[in-house]
């Protein structure tokens, strides 16, 4: 059941999250990567990242709370050691960078597109670092990011993944769709924490962190109906709707709202099969709503 991305061809709708699967090729150890539609890899940065001191994740009953820091092994690392790993995994594989500067940005972009990766996705929403949201909390700054990200990649699909915002007419998304982006991903994480009453201590070594997982899924539909429905539809932007997909009926859930592809994230921690089961459910569905394919419902929450 192929899914479209702008120029981006997917065979399954489902895309693996950036932090969900390591550099990409991790995953291919434990789930045939046949059943997802692309796989995003941790975000890769100008330099190697070791990441938040522990603890750096924690369960939450609704989800999980993560402050990993962008631990990776930085563009030259990624590159030797990882890229060639990549060369025949069973779907494309989309590049996330993320960055302190538009430099930054660019001078991963630019070598991720030019290792030949599918896409690149910039990640401007990672709550988890102290700069990690420096340019989604800034429109003007976000658009000269994509421009310039844009105008060093060339053609290669350009993904750009925002915070969760409550307004119906995202700056950010208008910002991101202006400077040049292709898709937007909708979701990151939200930012959050959890404390040990035992200890009085927070449970993350960070403090703070990113909460994920089901407790964000109802957020995530506003969002992404929001953004579909007042900004992405006119100007032919897909989504790409990402937060506390566990079943079928949660990704169904966000094509209706607008998204032409799911993301899958937290699920994949508790047990990465789950996306077989999640395919299965989708395809389905599409058999019984009577359409051909997943993009035939993209958007078609009744009214």
């Amino acid at each position: 059941m192929p899914a479209m991305l702008g120029k981006l061809k997917l065979q399954r709708p489902l895309v693996a999250a950036a932090g969900t699967a390591g550099t990409g090729w991790e995953l291919g150890e434990v789930l045939a990567l046949h059943h997802l539609g692309a796989v995003t890899t941790k975000s890769i940065t100008r330099e190697a990242r070791s990441g938040n001191a522990p603890m750096r994740v924690a369960e939450l009953p609704t989800g999980m709370l993560n402050a990993v820091g962008l631990a990776n092994p930085g563009i030259a690392g990624f590159l030797s050691d990882h890229r060639p790993r990549l060369e025949h995994l069973d779907c494309p594989v989309i590049g996330s960078v993320a960055g302190a500067s538009i430099d930054d940005y660019v001078f991963v972009a630019e070598a991720l597109a030019s290792s030949g990766l599918a896409a690149i996705e910039c990640n401007v929403s990672c709550p988890n670092t102290g700069d990690g949201r420096l340019f989604s909390e800034d429109a003007p700054a976000l658009k000269s990011l994509v421009q310039a990200v844009r105008s060093a990649t060339g053609k290669i699909p350009l993904l750009v993944k925002l915070p969760l915002d409550f307004q119906p007419r995202s700056e950010a998304a208008i910002a991101a769709i202006e400077g040049g982006a292709d898709v937007l991903t909708l979701t990151n994480t939200v930012p959050g924490m959890a404390i040990d009453p035992a200890t009085r201590r927070p449970r993350l070594g960070k403090g703070a962190g990113g909460v994920s997982g089901p407790g964000i899924h109802p957020m995530v539909v506003r969002m992404v109906r929001d953004v579909h429905a007042n900004i992405a539809a006119d100007a032919s932007v897909p989504i790409i709707g990402l937060g506390g997909v566990m079943n079928w009926g949660d990704a169904a859930e966000l094509i209706l709202a607008g998204a032409s592809a799911v993301g899958v994230g937290t699920a994949l921690f508790a047990d990465p099969r789950r996306v077989v089961k999640i395919n299965k459910g989708l395809d389905r569905w599409v058999r019984d709503q009577g359409v051909e394919s997943v993009s035939d419902l993209v958007g078609a929450l009744a009214s």
